[in-house]
């Protein structure tokens, strides 16, 4: 069949790419996802997975034909079987794709003949499986590529689409299929199960789930895009293994903060290839996986740590609650559970404010004389003894007297619905319908949850699903899916704002212009770099004698500070090559010799030494910039000297940043306090050090590709006074993206 996209063999991979993309457009992926008839490949009745995917779509009730395709047998599973897709009397809008790896080029080429749009396919020993199995994969895509085939796959287990009543997919399904506004996205096969378990058992609905695979076609990150497009998504949730489209990732998730449905991320594997450099302090306090929360924050991406927290914080946002503001009134049964609450919403940064004096004479006049008219309301077990009547009972009337409290912004409301068969039926619909029009008639919303992470029995979802309520799963995984959604909606409101805004270009800014040098760069060499970016530094003069040295004392006047200047030594102090607090000249010569000797004693090309003024009082701080293998350049922003790795206290973001964007990384240090001048000490120019750090950034996007590491480590700050008092240049191969300079 001719090829709709050229020889895929021969062309580059930047072509090649482009050709993928076309194939996992949205509008493709429409079809993949959607189909109407589904040719099951290599269905066969002594096979487990042929089973599996056949009750699947019998689950879901797939509205079109299901065909086993097998030229060996006339029926599969009771279905009239065809003997190859080219004997199809019409296309089928999916094949999904059984047959062992040998085989799948045959299918594909069989399924392109055939009219066959789309393929999942089953069958692994692609790039998981090593360098033989990357060459398969390649040429698997280049396959799709010529034949302009959509595939999800290889070594996928497939997707289910409620909405679609689509289930193409290889493990069991819980019927029926619930459809809801939660999209799933799994770079894991196994965990689909788990994920569809807790959601079917807690009344999650969901709007697809797709198993990745391998993704040489479809990625997660096509996936996603597809599901910004898609009117039954309100909020998509991942678990991502790796990050495979890192910049076409945070685009989407930009997309995706404007549109308003929030992505929520579990993302596993944390190890220490994000050290670039163990030559710069940068590369040890900025790990793969505290620049993967940076980023995700930048993009306002929700991270979790569990299956559990990510369904129920994407259940919980997809409900659309405008939570934003913070102050939260909980109604429960339980003086325990509130005791939990309140220290949960501690931990979750939400207030739990005193309620007002109306409110609380008007619940004293609800409550048996025993309750306390506080917040956490604990109504008591009186609710138990007094059933309500007519449908609202003790607990409805004091929700609503809540939700009219004026320093009340949301409530969070305990909801306990029957394990079984409720005995009266009526009083149950009664009381939640009462419960639901509370909430539709309240201007602020009303988070449901129950006590303990128990699984909703079959009547309690029937009733809940028949008057629009949902209830999250337990007080832990309920305080952290409200806190999620409380940051959320608080940082789609920051960052939107700051999408509109222009990140500022300062004067001097070059285009990138990679440097040959490997390794370290001399200080000396550091310096003019940061310099020629408008980096403000500290006095200095190298002095190769000393006679040079003493001059440069004499002319400096006070104190002084003498480092050796050699590319071969990066920690200077470490061997001797400091000398701090030296008076006048005859010091300065005297400490040049041990300086200088020292550096030779370890190094063969020692510049000279670099004699400074000293700088005393006012605040040290850190700044650097490393290269993650994934997401590229990545500023680092703490205190200075030896406390940036002794004490942690770092603010991340990826490359570029604004100096709005510094002043923030600053404000969010637990030493932001020294540059506010605590205990008499004098306010910092925290925007002077913003442009400071700010300039430093565009001097490590000069550098462009072979950008290793730059940092200066200390800054000195003392008032509008800002000098950098050490800068490190390292360059080499760093194996990162090449992030274009913005200017």
């Amino acid at each position: 069949m001719p090829s709709t996209v050229g020889d895929a063999a021969q062309i580059g991979g930047d072509e090649r790419e482009a050709a993928r993309r076309r194939l996992a457009r949205p509008e493709r992926l429409h079809g993949l996802f959607a189909p109407r008839s589904v040719a099951l490949v290599g269905a066969t009745e002594s096979s487990g997975w042929s089973r599996m995917v056949v009750g699947s779509l019998r689950a879901g009730r797939l509205p079109g034909r299901v065909v086993p395709v097998n030229p060996r047998h006339a029926s599969v599973f009771g279905l009239p079987a065809a003997p190859s897709l080219r004997a199809l009397e019409e296309p089928v809008d999916l094949a999904f794709c059984q047959v062992a790896t040998e085989r799948v080029d045959s299918v594909m080429q069989e399924a392109a003949e055939a009219g066959v749009k789309h393929l999942v396919v089953l069958a692994s020993g692609y790039g998981e499986s090593g360098a033989d199995g990357r060459r398969r994969e390649r040429a698997l895509l280049d396959r799709a590529i010529e034949l302009d085939l959509t595939l999800l796959g290889p070594n996928t287990l497939g997707y289910i689409n409620p909405h679609a009543q689509a289930a193409p997919f290889g493990l069991p399904v819980t019927e029926p299929l619930r459809p809801g506004g939660v999209g799933v996205v799994l770079q894991s096969g196994a965990l689909a199960s788990a994920v569809l378990d807790f959601s079917a058992r807690h009344g999650i609905g969901l709007s697809l789930l797709s198993s990745m695979g391998n993704e040489a076609v479809v990625t997660a990150t096509d996936v996603v895009a597809r599901l910004l497009e898609d009117d039954n998504t309100r909020a998509i949730a991942m678990f991502l293994e790796t990050v495979r489209d890192p910049e076409g990732f945070v685009a989407l998730a930009r997309r995706a903060l404007r549109a308003g449905k929030p992505i929520v991320v579990l993302k596993v594997g944390r190890s220490d290839a994000g050290r670039a450099s163990a030559l710069a302090h940068t590369g040890a306090v900025a790990g793969d996986d505290a620049v993967v929360d940076a980023v995700f924050r930048s993009a306002g991406v929700v991270r979790v740590r569990s299956l559990e927290e990510m369904l129920a914080t994407a259940d919980l946002l997809s409900q659309g609650l405008p939570l934003t503001e913070p102050r939260m009134g909980v109604v429960s049964a339980s003086g325990g559970a509130c005791d939990i609450i309140a220290d949960r919403a501690d931990d979750e940064g939400i207030e739990v404010p005193e309620l007002a004096p109306g409110t609380s004479e008007r619940l004293t006049g609800l409550l048996p004389s025993f309750a306390v008219a506080r917040n956490p309301l604990d109504v008591t077990g009186f609710v138990l003894a007094r059933p309500p009547s007519g449908g609202r009972g003790l607990a409805d009337l004091c929700l609503e007297a809540m939700l009219e409290d004026p320093s009340i912004d949301f409530v969070f409301n305990s909801l306990s619905v029957p394990s079984r068969e409720p005995a009266d039926p009526d009083a149950l619909h009664g009381r939640l319908g009462a419960l639901a029009e509370t909430a539709r008639s309240s201007a602020k919303p009303v988070v449901h949850y129950s006590t303990t992470c128990t699984d909703l029995s079959p009547p309690a979802r029937e009733a809940l699903d028949r008057h629009g309520l949902r209830v999250l799963p337990g007080i832990e995984l309920g305080m952290a899916a409200v806190g999620h959604a409380l940051r959320w909606g608080k940082a789609r409101q920051h960052l939107l704002r700051k999408q509109d805004e222009s990140v500022d270009v300062l004067p001097g800014s070059r285009a990138a212009r990679p440097s040959a040098r490997t390794g370290p760069w001399s200080e000396a060499d550091s310096r003019e770099l940061a310099a020629s970016h408008g980096v403000p530094l500290v006095p200095a003069t190298l002095a190769r004698t000393r006679e040079e040295a003493r001059q440069a004392a004499e002319a400096l006047g006070g104190p002084v500070a003498l480092k050796v200047c050699s590319a071969d030594i990066t920690h200077k102090s470490d061997i001797g090559g400091v000398a701090l607090m030296i008076h006048g000249p005859e010091e300065a010569a005297a400490a040049f010799d041990r300086v200088h000797a020292a550096g030779r004693r370890h190094a063969d090309d020692v510049e000279g030494v670099l004699v400074t003024p000293m700088r005393q009082g006012g605040v040290e701080l850190f700044s650097g910039v490393t290269v993650d293998p994934v997401f590229g350049p990545v500023l680092a922003v703490g205190l200075g000297g030896v406390f940036v790795e002794v004490l942690g206290d770092v603010s991340l973001r990826p490359l570029p940043v604004s100096t709005a964007d510094v002043e923030e990384m600053l404000g969010e240090l637990r030493g932001a306090p020294l540059l506010r001048g605590v205990r008499g000490g004098v306010p910092a120019d925290v925007g002077g050090v913003a442009r400071a750090v700010r300039a430093l950034t565009q001097a490590a996007l000069s550098l462009g590709a072979s950008l290793n590491a730059l940092e200066v480590n200390p800054w000195w700050v003392h008032g509008s006074q800002v000098e950098a008092l050490d800068v490190l240049v390292v360059t080499g191969t760093s194996g990162h993206r090449d992030t274009p300079d913005e200017a």
